[in-house]
């Protein structure tokens, strides 16, 4: 068994980069090829072992509880006209009575913030963060890589990878101490600094392991970066206590809270796809060469 079994999805996001289309549906329930991006998400922290589900979610967020809700009507109706592939796809989103909570953010606080308004749902164990807008394709889940390092480690964990110098102002940054394999011990985490200041080009991305002690630093923290309660900063606030590790995990990250990112995505993920592969590689070809020829 996993020792981590809870884990926390911060969806109270409004999506305004993909304004007019998430005026009506949640920024999580947009489609990569035909999945929506929570449920990439889940599947993830499934296959990590993770039981318990907890959404911090927002007013207008109704489509992620009806989504993961049972949909009996059409069920029975594509039971009937024999369409077995469809209910398996329909399978994908069932979860276990009592595995999903929903908690609401009335207002945005900051990433701290939310995660903090899962605390009496975790008790006193160490517990998984998944932001769903980073998109991780990989041969082995990232979650399930980072759950793995974490039971030699403990203590705080974040997933990192290398970016160009030229990029740390958009990302927390790892002070790296050491570095043994994919692990790094931190000094500590750096809230987007200038590129002559970053302390490394190690950068963190959406997902984090993180003892219950965090809570304590997330009741008492003050705004940070944004106005806002940064998560980086109650990490950095217990690093003495428990200690940081950054995990460089193996895979491809997708930043698909912009639309240059999904776009990235949804070609990675066609590419995996033998069904729909053949066809979108000769429609770009075809399409490159008639973008070349025009210029």
């Amino acid at each position: 068994m996993t020792h981590i079994r809870k884990a926390v999805f911060p969806v109270a996001g409004m999506g305004t980069r993909f304004l007019p289309a998430t005026k009506s549906i949640p920024k999580e329930m947009l489609p990569l090829i035909d999945r929506p991006l929570i449920q990439y998400a889940v599947d993830e922290a499934r296959d990590a072992g993770i039981e318990e589900f907890i959404f911090v979610t927002a007013a207008g967020k109704g489509a992620l509880e009806d989504y993961f809700d049972t949909a009996a009507t059409l069920e029975q109706r594509l039971e009937a006209a024999g369409k077995t592939d469809a209910l398996a796809a329909l399978a994908r989103t069932r979860m276990a009575d009592g595995a999903l909570t929903f908690v609401r953010q009335a207002k945005p606080r900051g990433l701290g913030h939310a995660v903090g308004l899962a605390a009496r749902l975790i008790d006193d164990e160490p517990f998984a963060v998944l932001l769903p807008d980073d998109v991780i394709r990989a041969p082995r889940g990232a979650l399930s890589q980072m759950v793995a390092a974490h039971r030699e480690t403990r203590g705080h964990m974040v997933a990192t990878m290398d970016v160009p110098r030229s990029q740390t102002s958009s990302y927390g940054i790892l002070d790296v101490a050491s570095t043994t394999g994919r692990l790094s011990h931190a000094r500590g985490l750096v809230e987007k600094p200038q590129p002559e200041r970053a302390p490394s080009t190690q950068a963190i991305v959406g997902r984090y392991i993180l003892e219950p002690s965090i809570f304590g630093r997330l009741a008492n923290l003050g705004p940070g970066a944004g106005g806002e309660l940064q998560l980086t900063d109650a990490i950095n606030a217990d690093l003495a206590n428990v200690g940081v590790s950054g995990f460089r995990f193996e895979g491809e990250r997708f930043d698909c809270g912009s639309v240059q990112g999904f776009v990235q995505a949804t070609a990675a993920y066609v590419m995996d796809r033998p069904d729909l592969a053949d066809a979108f590689c000769t429609f770009m070809q075809a399409r490159t060469a008639q973008v070349l020829r025009a210029a």
